[in-house]
């Protein structure tokens, strides 16, 4: 039978092909693959069509051809533009090499110019800075400019506060800049308060160098290689003077100068952090010659903020580290040269503590004002207040008030001194006027603080005393000792979420009271410590156990400790805690489980504060069913099985109670006092009863002062126990003899003890 070419099958078709001279020319597999690969083109499922298979291998023939002619193009073609990313590469690397070379730095311009000032700080600053300093020198600048000048060529300390726009910061900057141009020091840490504040620092620095043109023409080996940086930082570590690397760093928190060989400066570091950042140990630098470089000189430039000057124990905090982590930054061998310009914020903060050469006599402190002495014809300067006030109300920007002060001068003028008779702005004809004026813009708190650095007690009231006068509210007895009037004892714990604080405090019958036993659980052995600073805390104490079963075991020990014992009178007389309250604003459920499951039950409870403002109903009106109301506190009754009385306190009348009662002198009815001798011993609760501010508001007919939230990183959490003893002193019957409730009521209401307490 004759072949039919077109339906030809598949087995047949490999016969065929394997039986020419060629041989073996395909397989069984392979055509397999071809079929799948063409589909219906070349045949159906059974059959091949003969011709058309040809026809479909010539063209992927031809295909696979081209493929290869590409691929060989597509290699030539990688081939050539390899070799032109390589010679461009080498292009391009031969002038990144000629942008790192500088070449040799330009000579100096005026070396007698330079060498006058070697020794010389002020002429340094009149020179070299005259941008900076361009008003005549007041005698405490000249002051100043001495102690700076023996501070950085011998290695002294010294703080200073001058009135705010005076050019302390900009002084110091500019004995840096002296220090490190002549080689004076090679190791400079700039600090500041935070290490924002200290990068800023930083940054004038380097400005300097790099965009004075009197520093670049006579220290051109410091400042030829940083102008030719041309503002980019990433050019320093490249960068190559005559084939050799400069090895400068420019970065955010440290910068050093460039290496020259013959200059003074060559290869001098400053570095920037701030006080309490944890950057201040281990400043120490491996030279390429083996030695360790260490600081020599030190600007702390306002190293206390607002927030940690009126905390006793921040201040403390940061005076230990001046005196201790700053001032042994040095090393062993060698004195440290400090500059330290500061203001003073408040009595008794770090700068008034530094600035006393009572205590801190290595300083050399030194205080200026802005006045020294005020006029003495105060009529006419309120005469000139007044015109002044309806002048700017009127829009005349106080132009009124200078030609009033023109006619008068002589006048107004008599009796004053000022600081810098050269400071006083266009507006203005005199320093006393600027003075004046500057005082009446910003008010007496600020203008004390800032200008004359002698701040101004801001407390609002007379009865609230600062954080030292209540330490020093002591009646001398032992700690945990009774006096023999007290007939009532009560606590308050106030839980959080690593220590519980505690107050124990006793009463006599007219609201003496007595402070006898505080702390916290876990015991942290330390006499000033916060709560962010705890390392002995519940979780750790009781460790394994979660928050919550740690508050229970934290409480129960507690409890146990306080609850569980009898305090002894001096009488001989044994007492026990009547009422223990506990603040269930946190972890509510679990407190009030501990308070029904102790053993202490009858004589622990839950409360909770509110801060009742001038507009809201007191709490001890308007007595609903179930509750029981007292002296600004009311108790919700118990209501079911396993409910507890709440007891809710007004913590805005309470505090304003207790500083009351801190306010009355040892002896006093309603008194309140502090164990023991040592003032040290109480600054820590001190300064919570004084995280606090209160503030006098009026509504609804009704005057009472608002106590605002301390600002961050103060603690007041025994504040918060202390007002919870003065209202449970209240719930055990504790009346101040002649107080009267309430001024709406015709007549005091009686106040009981809570029958539930």
């Amino acid at each position: 039978m004759a072949l039919d070419f077109n339906r030809v099958p598949p087995a047949d078709l490999v016969r065929m092909l394997n039986s020419t001279r060629l041989g073996r020319c395909i397989t069984e597999r392979q055509l397999y693959r071809h079929r799948m690969e063409a589909g219906l083109r070349i045949g159906d499922a059974k059959h091949i069509h003969l011709l058309r298979y040809a026809c479909w291998l010539a063209s992927r023939l031809a295909s696979h051809d081209a493929e290869v002619s590409v691929a060989k193009d597509s290699t030539i073609q990688k081939a050539q533009y390899d070799e032109h990313r390589k010679r461009a590469a080498e292009r391009q690397a031969r002038l990144a090499e000629a942008g790192q070379e500088i070449g040799p730095p330009p000579a100096v311009v005026d070396p007698q110019r330079r060498e006058a000032c070697r020794l010389d700080f002020r002429l340094f600053c009149e020179t070299y800075l005259p941008e900076w300093f361009y008003l005549a020198w007041s005698a405490d600048h000249l002051r100043a400019i001495k102690h700076i000048e023996e501070a950085v060529l011998e290695g002294k300390l010294f703080a200073f506060a001058m009135p705010r726009g005076s050019g302390k910061t900009a002084l110091c900057l500019a004995a840096v800049l002296w220090a490190l141009s002549y080689g004076h020091q090679h190791y400079v840490s700039l600090i500041a308060a935070t290490e924002r504040l200290a990068r800023k620092l930083l940054k004038k620095i380097f400005h300097q160098f790099e965009r004075s043109i009197l520093l670049l023409e006579d220290f051109p080996k410091i400042c030829f290689p940083v102008h030719c940086l041309e503002r980019s930082k990433s050019r320093a570590a490249k960068q190559k003077c005559q084939g050799v690397y400069t090895n400068m760093v420019w970065t955010n928190i440290e910068i050093v100068l460039p290496t020259m060989a013959g200059s003074e400066a060559s290869g001098a570091i400053v570095t920037a952090c701030g006080l309490t950042g944890g950057e201040l140990r281990g400043q120490v630098i491996d030279m390429p010659d083996g030695t360790l470089l260490r600081p020599g000189v030190v600007l702390l430039d306002d190293p206390q903020t607002k927030g940690s000057a009126k905390s006793v124990t921040q201040t403390q905090d940061r005076v230990e580290l001046l005196m201790g982590d700053v001032l042994g930054m040095a090393g062993p061998d060698r004195n440290l040269a400090a500059m330290m310009p500061c203001t003073v914020i408040r009595p008794n903060d770090m700068a008034d503590q530094i600035l006393d050469r009572e205590k801190h006599l290595e300083w050399n402190g030194e205080r200026t004002k802005l006045v020294y002495e005020w006029p003495t014809n105060e009529l006419l300067w309120d005469e000139y207040a007044a015109i002044r006030s309806r002048g700017m109300r009127n829009g005349d920007r106080g132009a009124a008030a200078t030609e009033f002060y023109r006619d008068h001068r002589s006048a107004m003028d008599a009796g004053a001194v000022v600081s810098w008779a050269d400071r006083f702005t266009p507006d203005c004809l005199s320093a006393i006027q600027n003075a004046v004026n500057l005082r009446l813009k910003h008010g007496d708190a600020m203008f004390w603080a800032e200008f004359q650095n002698e701040p101004l007690l801001d407390r609002p009231q007379d009865s609230m005393l600062t954080a030292d006068q209540i330490a020093a509210k002591l009646n001398g007895m032992k700690e945990g000792a009774i006096p023999a009037g007290c007939t009532r004892l009560a606590m308050f714990i106030d839980p959080n979420k690593k220590l519980l604080y505690y107050a124990v405090v006793a009463f006599e019958p007219n609201a003496t009271s007595y402070l006898v036993d505080y702390g916290s659980y876990p015991d942290q052995k330390l006499a000033y410590y916060t709560m962010r600073q705890a390392r002995r805390t519940l979780m750790i104490v009781n460790k394994g156990q979660g928050e919550e079963a740690s508050l229970i075991a934290g409480l129960k020990a507690l409890a146990q400790e306080k609850l569980g014992r009898t305090w002894g009178r001096d009488d001989g007389a044994a007492m026990q805690i009547r009422l223990c309250l506990i603040d269930c604003g946190w972890q509510k459920d679990v407190i009030e489980q501990f308070c029904r499951q102790t053993k202490f039950a009858g004589v622990v409870n839950p409360a909770r504060g509110i801060g009742i403002k001038a507009s809201t109903r007191p709490l001890d009106e308007g007595a609903k069913k179930g509750e029981e109301l007292g002296e600004s506190w009311k108790v919700t009754l118990a209501q079911g099985k396993h409910r507890l009385p709440l007891a809710f306190i007004d913590t805005n009348y309470w505090k304003t109670y207790l500083h009351a009662r801190l306010a009355v002198g040892i002896g006093g009815a309603g008194c309140l006092s502090l164990w023991g001798l040592s003032q040290e011993r109480h600054k820590c609760i001190a300064e919570h009863l004084t995280s606090e501010t209160p503030v006098p508001t009026e509504g609804r007919g009704r005057k009472l002062t608002e106590w605002l939230p301390p600002v961050a990183g103060r603690d007041n959490h025994w504040l918060d126990c202390l007002t919870g003893c003065m209202a449970a002193g209240s719930m055990l019957g504790v009346k101040l003899l002649g107080r009267v409730i309430s001024p709406k009521r015709s007549k005091p209401r009686k106040v009981k003890k809570a029958k539930y307490f």
